[in-house]
């Protein structure tokens, strides 16, 4: 019996809309290597894989998933899977090695030979304009706490959409500018590596304001279709106590409302837990608002699992504790597996924005398993798991009048996972990292067979 035909005795999905979006999702850094090729500048990951115990076993994405040579190969997989979307991202330093300037000829060009290469397998693409990896020389002029980036990152959008708004109609402009914020600024686990804790909230408004100017430059530019990707978490208290539900709220304040407020509502959310008002500092000037909060015709939502927050310790520095979820099975990650999350998820903003939240677009949805390639064949049962759960409960958000457009998992194949290195595998397609072999897992060929049984 063929793995194909093993996968089969699986239950149907529930039914979609005929146009709903079925994809993957990848980023460049994490897949594309090339590092210096034809052109391109130095990001921040590029300088920050190099630091000394920055990411396990001090391994980074200077080949990844060599997928700069070989993106045919890996459309080829893409078009076998079934899908008819994908969210890549574009490297900034492609485009522009050092992050204003003239554009790159061979960059444009080479993300423009796969968008074309797509499109000739009846695959939309959905290009994200960044996802984590700032041109070094931005950051050193004070990367996201300065005001400038965000009008460079509008630059930047400008010269993409001038080539490529002719042929893709669906653009996303930031990825998770939460956990870039958190990570990156904040605690320091990533790219550009900043431990400035509470005072990191000025790049916040610098990342939305390049949101809202860059959907300014994308429409001028003829982009049809315009959305960011916001990692998106159900917050749940430990406890009734008030001191639990005050943290919960805090964080929620933080994780969910900062980057989903000022886009729908047009206003911050109160931020005084954080010690800060409503102009983050002094950083929010007059008609930076109306910039960010300009109409979108979607929301990209990433999520992975919820979050239980507690009352701080003494002396924990923050509003809010995150506390271990019980009772459900973990991945590889150690990340809690809750299917139905992601119902609640959908179902409390389409609560919290009304009218003002637009379609909705999973944009990214995974998990990592401790797979391993056997004999040709990679068994993956808690991915498929995974999948099959969180899809019948997004059919379950959208029965409950949630207006969801399209659903794209996290992740094609597996990658470079930031500074969990190669340690973590989330895709579809197994990747032996030492001799770039693809193979696609037992996930992918049940994914292959729902799709196949759908209409759209």
């Amino acid at each position: 019996m063929t793995v194909h035909a093993v996968h089969a005795v699986h239950a149907p999905l529930p039914s979609f809309p005929a146009s709903f979006y079925w994809g993957t999702s990848t980023s460049a850094y994490q897949i594309e290597g090339a590092p210096a090729e034809d052109g391109k500048g130095v990001s921040i990951w590029d300088t920050f894989v190099r630091r000394p115990d920055a990411v396990r076993d001090g391994q980074t994405g200077d080949v990844a998933c060599d997928h700069y040579h070989r993106a045919g190969e890996d459309v080829a997989l893409m078009a076998d899977l079934g899908v008819n979307a994908y969210r890549f991202s574009i490297a900034w330093t492609r485009v522009q090695p050092d992050g204003s300037g003239p554009a790159n000829p061979a960059g444009l060009a080479y993300y423009e030979r796969l968008v074309d290469a797509l499109l000739e397998k009846g695959i939309t693409p959905f290009p994200t304009l960044f996802h984590w990896d700032l041109p070094q020389a931005l950051e050193d002029r004070d990367g996201w706490l300065a005001r400038d980036t965000a009008h460079r990152f509008a630059d930047y959008a400008a010269l993409v959409a001038d080539r490529l708004a002719d042929r893709v109609e669906h653009w996303i402009t930031l990825n998770e500018p939460f956990i870039h914020l958190a990570y990156g600024y904040a605690f320091g686990v990533h790219a550009p590596g900043r431990t400035l804790m509470t005072e990191a909230i000025p790049v916040a408004h610098h990342q939305l304001l390049a949101h809202g100017l860059a959907v300014g430059a994308l429409r001028s530019a003829g982009a049809g279709k315009v959305m960011i990707a916001n990692n998106c978490t159900p917050v749940w208290s430990a406890s009734d106590s008030a001191e639990d539900r005050a943290a919960a709220e805090a964080y929620d304040t933080l994780h969910n409302r900062l980057f989903n407020d000022p886009i729908l509502l047009g206003r911050y959310p109160d931020l005084s837990a954080y010690g800060t008002g409503p102009d983050l500092g002094g950083v929010v000037r007059d008609g930076d608002l109306a910039t960010i909060a300009a109409p979108l015709e979607g929301l990209g939502v990433n999520y992975y699992n919820p979050t239980r927050i507690a009352a701080p310790g003494p002396e924990h520095g923050l509003p809010f504790q995150d506390v271990p979820i019980e009772g459900f099975p973990r991945s590889a990650f150690d990340w809690p597996v809750v299917p139905d999350g992601l119902r609640e998820l959908l179902v409390g903003l389409a609560d919290r924005y009304g009218d003002a939240l637009p379609p909705v677009y999973i944009t990214e949805n995974g998990t990592s398993v401790d797979d391993k390639a056997v004999d040709g064949r990679v068994a993956d049962p808690e991915r498929i798991a995974f999948l099959d759960g969180h899809i019948r409960a997004l059919s379950q958000a959208m029965a409950e009048g949630v207006d969801v457009r399209g659903y794209l998992t996290w992740t094609l194949m597996d990658n470079f996972e930031w500074a969990e290195g190669f340690h973590q595998r989330f895709g579809l397609v197994h990747v032996d990292h030492r001799t770039q072999t693809r193979t696609p897992k037992d996930s992918y060929y049940w994914l292959r067979d729902r799709l196949a049984e759908l209409s759209y």
